[in-house]
């Protein structure tokens, strides 16, 4: 029986329909995580055996990172009329980045003193042993000097080639200050380099249609290795911090939103993909290229957006920030340790520190609590044991708290530079002016011949469309 020969009443879905959902990235993103928890659970040796297919796909966006970066920011610095407005840009990012940082911190230290997840448990210190944990928390960490020469490449190539993007940031900002101050040689390169970035904008749009596979992969591994069964014993503390971290972006970030004339709902559906890329992963990398040109799109300019959310990767974790305070003081709680307030504050300020620095990588929470535990002398770094086997399910939340969180910061601060253009933002928010990549021009032939629509190519800048006239 044909399609159209169907009984009446009978109610199908029209294919075309159909493939148009699945042609979604999100769709198919949140296809791939349930397909991954399935699997994790029903067959957990198998799904732990996935874990190359999130790493590779991490592996191949992490390789364009500092490229994109590094184009982005050289480009937007070129091309700007006025080079301190850099200068503005960057003191006025870290600034609110040390703000907003601060009062996560805080949210997560009053939650956890209210809902003490760990009062009760009376658990002996000479049972646990830091041999199960990670090499890097039991080495000695650096100082916050050492974090600052580490900013500074061995060589100018070397920071395009290594892991960190501070590195990047700092070789970007100085290229592109002296491509402005060279004059016409210096806007021959910086074209260069834009379209350098477009190439890279291409590759980066087709590296993403593997993201389903990478979240399949990583959400197959988180299962299976770890299991749902060890979440019954902190289900608490697990439960706690995705509240807190739900609260800070609802709550708090959404107040941020809001003095900026935006809505923090229709911003989260508008990065649904990256939230679902995100989740899958455990990590902020992947979606770094994407977020860029989101915002872009969204209205902020490209100086903005070049230097603030690639900075806000290291000094803007506020996911990580709860993440620690609600983890030492858990510890301590779990150990029988009373700590003062004053303790907690002091332990809070080496928090400020600890927390720099640390990339948008799974697992780099872990290491960060650790560094902050071997500051102090409260509670010691073997505790950590106690939550090691629980802490890729609190990963998530750290990353997802932290890329809604540099996301606003950026449109935060280009609205406090005047970067920002609120009537396109509020529309594209409202979904009248919907993200897409940029088409690319179409190519000369050299013989005239039927007319074909060129395919779409990602740009690092898509083209801003006229605001639709509200009615």
């Amino acid at each position: 029986m044909s399609r159209n020969d169907a009984a009446p009443g009978t109610v199908t879905a029209p294919p075309g329909r159909i493939r148009r959902m699945l042609s979604h990235l999100y769709i198919q993103c949140l296809i791939g995580v349930l397909l991954g928890a399935a699997v994790g659970g029903l067959w957990p040796s198998a799904g732990a055996d996935l874990k190359p297919l999130g790493d590779g796909f991490i592996a191949l966006v992490k390789m364009f990172i500092a490229p994109i970066i590094f184009c982005t920011v050289v480009h937007g610095i070129a091309s700007m009329g006025n080079a301190r407005a850099v200068g503005r840009v960057s003191v006025k990012a870290l600034v609110y980045f040390e703000v907003l940082t601060t009062v996560a911190m805080v949210i997560g230290l009053v939650v956890v003193n209210v809902v003490k997840p760990g009062g009760g448990l009376h658990i002996d210190l000479s049972t646990l042993s830091a041999k199960g944990l990670p090499p890097e928390t039991t080495t000695a960490h650096e100082g916050f000097a050492a974090f600052l020469l580490a900013i500074v490449p061995a060589t100018l190539v070397s920071a395009l080639t290594g892991n960190e993007i501070l590195p990047v940031l700092l070789v970007s900002v100085l290229f592109g200050f002296g491509l402005h101050a060279s004059g016409e040689a210096g806007l021959s390169i910086a074209r260069g380099v834009e379209k350098f970035s477009t190439v890279l904008f291409t590759l980066i749009r087709w590296i993403m249609r593997l993201a389903p596979i990478g979240a399949f992969g990583s959400m197959a591994f988180t299962i299976g290795n770890y299991g749902l069964g060890t979440l019954r014993h902190l289900a608490l503390l697990v439960g706690s911090f995705w509240l807190t971290a739900l609260f800070f972006v609802l709550v708090v970030l959404g107040s941020v939103m809001r003095l900026n004339g935006l809505r923090m709902l229709p911003f989260l559906r508008y990065i649904k993909e990256e939230l679902l890329i995100v989740l899958g992963t455990s990590s902020t990398e992947p979606v770094l290229p994407r977020m860029m040109a989101k915002l872009q799109h969204l209205g902020a300019s490209k100086p903005v957006v070049g230097i603030t959310l690639p900075a806000g990767y290291s000094f803007n974790l506020d996911g990580t920030a709860i993440y620690l305070t609600m983890g030492s003081v858990f510890l301590a709680q779990a150990l029988g340790i009373d700590l003062s307030l004053t303790q907690q504050l002091a332990m809070l300020a080496v928090m400020l520190l600890t927390s720099k620095g640390a990339a948008g990588v799974t697992g780099s929470g872990f290491i960060a609590l650790a560094a902050t535990l071997s500051a102090v002398p409260h509670v010691p770094v073997a505790a950590l044991a106690l939550i090691f086997g629980v802490d890729r399910f609190m990963s998530e939340a750290r990353a997802l708290t932290s890329l809604v969180g540099n996301g606003v910061a950026t449109l935060a601060v280009a609205r406090w530079e005047g970067e920002l253009d609120e009537d396109r933002a509020k529309a594209v928010l409202r979904g009248e002016i919907p993200y897409a990549p940029t088409p690319a021009p179409a190519a000369v032939t050299a013989e005239p011949g039927p007319k074909r629509t060129p395919a779409p190519e990602a740009m690092p800048e898509p083209i801003r469309d006229p605001v639709p006239a509200t009615r």
